[in-house]
């Protein structure tokens, strides 16, 4: 599903400034559950996001689904991304200014969905994540937890082949993070890749290898889950 050969990521022209990422070679399989680990600066984030399609290697070879991702122009990649892979941060990242069932439909507005696809869609996903009967209200009215499951709903709604979750139970208690990671590894049973960056070795633990990153470069590979 996901292949990185020798990818290298610099984001000074100095040669002396360290890469954020330094030929890295990772492959990740259809229906894989990863976790990534490692210090803070050690490129956790700059991986997700080439991973993501945000960010581009500087060097190296990228495969998505088979397809060699390199000379794809902007407008490609974000077709790309927007039809394949789903993001979940930390921050929740909602809007404040719409409600729960406009923050979910918020993609499919994007992609110039019918109305009537988005509003079975919107449905289906909250009840997923079991806010069906909040869809109404705001961010501001719902806790930490409830606000990640809004999260997840909107990364779900596409429908995506691939879920990138960078800290997602970092703001969360830990009753609250718990249930998000169960509902991480419900989508992956469901057939979903998900791809998670987390200091948390409970988050890890749930996964079926844990990838080490250190200084840009992966140093040790492990099975998680038997």
């Amino acid at each position: 599903m996901i292949e990185l050969s020798a990818v290298t990521k610099r984001y000074a022209p100095a040669e002396s400034e360290r890469a954020a990422l330094d030929g890295i070679d990772l492959s990740v399989e259809r229906g894989e559950f990863v976790a990534v680990m490692g210090p803070s600066g050690c490129g956790k984030t700059t991986l997700l996001n080439i991973v993501g399609l945000i960010d581009a290697p500087t060097t190296g070879r990228y495969l998505f689904a088979n397809q060699d991702l390199a000379g794809r122009s902007e407008s490609e990649l974000t077709e790309l991304r927007k039809r394949n892979i789903a993001f979940i941060f930390q921050a929740f990242q909602l809007i404040p200014e719409l409600s729960v069932y406009e923050n979910v439909e918020l993609p499919l507005r994007y992609q110039s969905a019918p109305r009537a696809r988005r509003r079975t869609a919107v449905r289906e996903v909250l009840e997923l994540v079991g806010l069906d009967l909040r869809a109404k209200d705001y961010p501001e009215a719902l806790s930490g937890g409830e606000q990640q499951r809004v999260a997840i709903a909107r990364a779900l709604v596409n429908d995506p082949r691939v879920i990138l979750a960078d800290e997602p139970t970092g703001n969360l208690d830990r009753g609250n993070g718990a249930t998000v990671l169960d509902m991480l590894c419900t989508l992956n049973r469901e057939g979903a890749t998900v791809i998670v960056v987390t200091h948390s070795p409970a988050c890890a633990e749930r996964a079926d290898r844990i990838v080490h990153l250190l200084d840009g470069r992966i140093v040790g590979a492990a099975q998680a889950r038997i």
